[in-house]
């Protein structure tokens, strides 16, 4: 098994919100556009919580993960932002 780095979860943290916000519903139309949209809010939210995207610590993927869970509150089922969650924590354990 490769070992779990933090730019692979913070791969991982992008491709689970793209699969939970644009991919689990019937809104994609263009998978590309999608999935640069879903990549510009999670980047957004690593800046408003003052993480590198480009060199993510344990810790501020974690701050990361916590924001983008209450940011989904509004419009995602709970049970889809717990099961996102609880992959991407998984992943960070193993860091």
């Amino acid at each position: 098994m490769a070992k779990v780095t933090p730019i692979n979860v913070r791969q991982a943290l992008v491709d689970c919100f793209y699969a939970a916000h644009c991919a689990d519903t019937e809104l994609v139309q263009d998978e590309n556009l999608s999935r640069a949209y879903c990549l510009s809010l999670v980047k957004k939210v690593f800046l408003e919580q003052n993480v590198d995207f480009e060199n993510p610590t344990k810790e501020g993927i974690l701050k990361v993960v916590s924001a983008l869970a209450e940011f989904s509150k509004s419009f995602r089922s709970q049970d889809v932002i717990a099961k996102h969650q609880q992959e991407i924590m998984s992943l960070v354990e193993q860091i």
